[in-house]
């Protein structure tokens, strides 16, 4: 019985942890950019895109196109980049606690 009560604050600790991951997370910001920093992409930690920034100079409208590109370029990689940043502090939460799991990724 010692065992399960153990088991159970270890969860309530990591419940606890996992919380403040997630507001930590929300208040950090990843960025990445694409066409030589022509297109740039902030997201926080969580993914969720806050800003885009695009170099005045590329704009043309017979080039649509690639701007779409560089966006989708600069985007996709902002989420990596905050997928790795909560895939990399999860690791923390779940290091300590000799889980037979690992969180998924």
């Amino acid at each position: 019985m010692a065992d399960f009560i153990k088991l159970m604050q270890q969860a309530q600790q990591m419940q606890g942890k996992l919380q403040q991951i997630q507001e930590e997370l929300s208040s950090r910001t990843v960025s990445a950019s694409s066409g030589g920093g022509m297109v740039t992409v902030d997201a926080d930690g969580k993914g969720q895109v806050t800003r885009i920034k695009i170099d005045p100079s590329i704009i043309d409208p017979g080039e649509v196109e690639m701007l779409e590109d560089l966006i989708t370029v600069a985007v996709t990689e902002a989420q990596k980049k905050a997928a790795d940043l909560a895939k990399e502090e999860m690791s923390k939460l779940a290091g300590g606690m000799n889980l037979p799991f690992s969180f998924p990724g």
